[in-house]
């Protein structure tokens, strides 16, 4: 005790109990008391405080401030199985380069029944076989059996409803695709009316003109031009119109320029917005289906 008032440093320990039945649990608990300025390391422990003490659990390590310093706590849940009386030596704490000890405890495990030893050592019975319980596997299958039967009832009632829905309800009308030609003029009408490129959005005009002509050429020709590069488009194109050079020309001079105003800001001239309108008219124009002979149509 003189040495902890020395270091300004007290430990304590207390037990639930000091007299404890075996396979009964105790509870020993450790304070540390010392000023602000000061820590305290408590002992390690492992799964035994001592040989036949038994650890069974073991707090961490609790840490408080108040006027009176800094305190530390932990709490070590004990146990065992031997009919003993345990003395549990001090045990050291760490104060920066001195060490601290807490005070002997004594812990006494005891029998809490007498064994007679007079009694003759009998035979373990053998194994009995427990009764079978026929109606819980009778309940079990019979569930069984009619949720099996509820989803074919369901299935069954599914089946005819849409049976039914498809037999009696109309068929939707499908409305038939118009050509693609008729589209790509309808919109170029729209482009030319609306002469968007007069008003500053050049980059917006050129974007909606080749628009037309990928759509266009993705429907006429299956060249999906929508998700080409102008180069990948024009390089599809090539065999589609081997036999039509000059329109193929006018193509790759659409799809050029409208790259060099959208990506690299070229601005272009009132002439050449006006020349690539009419470009995109000539091409659909030219590469539109022929109309079929008027007899062929009368016989269809």
């Amino acid at each position: 005790m003189f040495l902890s008032i020395l270091l300004s440093i007290v430990i304590n320990t207390s037990l639930d109990s000091t007299v404890v039945c075996l396979g009964d649990q105790t509870a020993l608990r450790f304070e540390a008391t010392c000023s602000p300025d000061e820590y305290v390391t408590f002992p390690r422990f492992g799964k035994e405080l001592i040989d036949g003490v038994e650890i069974v659990r073991q707090s961490g390590i609790d840490s408080t401030t108040d006027k009176q310093g800094k305190h530390y706590s932990q709490e070590l849940v004990l146990t065992s199985f031997e009919d003993s009386l345990f003395f549990i030596e001090p045990l050291p704490f760490a104060a920066g380069a001195d060490t601290v000890y807490s005070e002997t405890i004594t812990l006494n495990f005891v029998q809490p029944f007498v064994l007679d030893s007079t009694n003759a050592i009998t035979d373990i019975k053998d194994i009995q076989k427990a009764p079978i319980w026929w109606w819980g596997y009778i309940r079990w299958i019979l569930g069984a059996l009619l949720l099996i039967g509820l989803g074919v009832l369901v299935w069954w009632l599914l089946g005819k409803i849409g049976n039914y829905e498809g037999k009696y309800t109309p068929a939707a009308k499908k409305e038939p695709e118009r050509p693609a030609e008729e589209v790509a003029l309808e919109e170029l009408d729209r482009i030319r009316e609306q002469k968007i490129w007069t008003q500053g959005l050049a980059k917006q005009y050129h974007t909606e003109l080749t628009d037309v002509l990928r759509t266009y050429i993705a429907r006429r020709f299956g060249v999906a031009s929508t998700e080409k590069t102008s180069d990948e488009t024009l390089q599809a194109m090539k065999p589609i119109l081997s036999e039509q050079r000059e329109l193929h020309a006018s193509l790759s001079k659409v799809l050029r320029l409208a790259d060099l105003v959208k990506f690299a800001k070229w601005q272009a001239t009132p002439d050449e917005n006006e020349q690539a309108l009419h470009i995109a008219y000539d091409f659909v124009n030219e590469t539109k289906p022929a109309p079929m002979p008027d007899d062929k149509i009368e016989n269809e």
